[in-house]
């Protein structure tokens, strides 16, 4: 359990940089996620050709690994347009959405009953993302972009949990980033149609960073990730990662300064979201303790 949560919790600080590096590449987002998604799909392949690790996955299984992969996709999109639409600071805080969305759609997909006490932690994520913005107008686009993306997020890892039964988490994570990069070059088209780009050509700069995000925030984070999932619940996966706006708006802070726009409901609301993940993260050790299950 302890590899497990430190696997998750380095994962969760990876991931922290996504935002920072979504904000210094100017691709358009369905276009930064396509180059992502495929960037990490061939590192995949090639590292686990010469390790010899890939494996064939019947046709049903790769058809649900490429569904939970196309909403990984829109995941990153809505993400990301939160990102260009608002900023650093107000998409990530809205990712701690995530526990609330999971502590319905979990019950509902794994076929469990509710658990109250996950519902009230995921309202204090809620009300922590009500105190920090009580709602900028010309922010709009952003919040809903963060939200919907917020929604996604909670839904993947709830999947991933049984197909980690069956396959290892670098093979799970290709055949993911392949359907999510296949979803969009079908999706893309129609979305640019109402989010248009300024470019479809990476510069220089944005290479640097996609490779990074590729690399470091992706195929790196994914696999700690998954791998943590063997042992930790979805839910707790999901608050876990309410820790992400934590680097990503230090980050923010530091590099964009974007401390400068937020005030004391900003502070009241982040306290909220940390003390949901505290109180998960001993709610989940007590109930370890209780049934004496070993530490893995």
């Amino acid at each position: 359990m302890r590899k497990a949560f430190l696997q998750l919790h380095i994962a969760v600080f990876f991931a922290g940089f996504t935002a920072i590096l979504g904000k210094l590449i100017n691709l358009n987002e369905g276009i930064l996620v396509a180059y992502r998604m495929l960037l990490s799909a061939v590192t995949l392949v090639i590292i686990l050709f010469f390790r010899k690790q890939l494996i064939k996955i019947s046709l049903k299984n790769v058809m649900i690994l490429f569904g939970v992969g196309a909403i990984i996709a829109l995941h990153w999109v809505t993400f990301y347009g939160s990102i260009k639409y608002s900023n650093v600071s107000v998409s990530v805080t809205c990712l701690s959405a995530i526990g609330f969305f999971t502590a319905f759609f979990e019950p509902v997909i794994i076929k469990r009953k509710i658990d109250v006490a996950e519902v009230w932690l995921g309202m204090m994520a809620i009300a922590g993302i009500y105190l920090i913005f009580d709602f900028y107008p010309e922010y709009e686009t952003g919040i809903i972009f963060g939200i919907l993306s917020a929604m996604f997020a909670s839904l993947f890892p709830i999947f991933n949990k049984n197909l980690l039964k069956k396959f290892s988490a670098e093979n799970v994570t290709l055949y993911e980033m392949t359907g999510g990069f296949l979803a969009l070059c079908i999706l893309v088209p129609f979305y640019l149609q109402f989010f248009p780009a300024k470019y479809f050509a990476p510069t220089f700069p944005d290479w640097i960073w996609l490779l990074l995000l590729a690399w470091i925030c992706t195929v790196v984070s994914f696999i700690l990730s998954l791998n943590s999932l063997k042992y930790i619940s979805p839910f707790t996966a999901n608050l876990t990662y309410n820790l992400e706006p934590v680097y990503s708006i230090v980050l923010a802070f530091l590099i964009f300064k974007e401390n400068k726009f937020l005030g004391p409901g900003f502070y009241a609301g982040f306290t909220l979201i940390l003390l949901a993940i505290v109180l998960q993260m001993k709610r989940v050790w007590s109930h370890r303790k209780l049934n004496k299950l070993p530490d893995n």
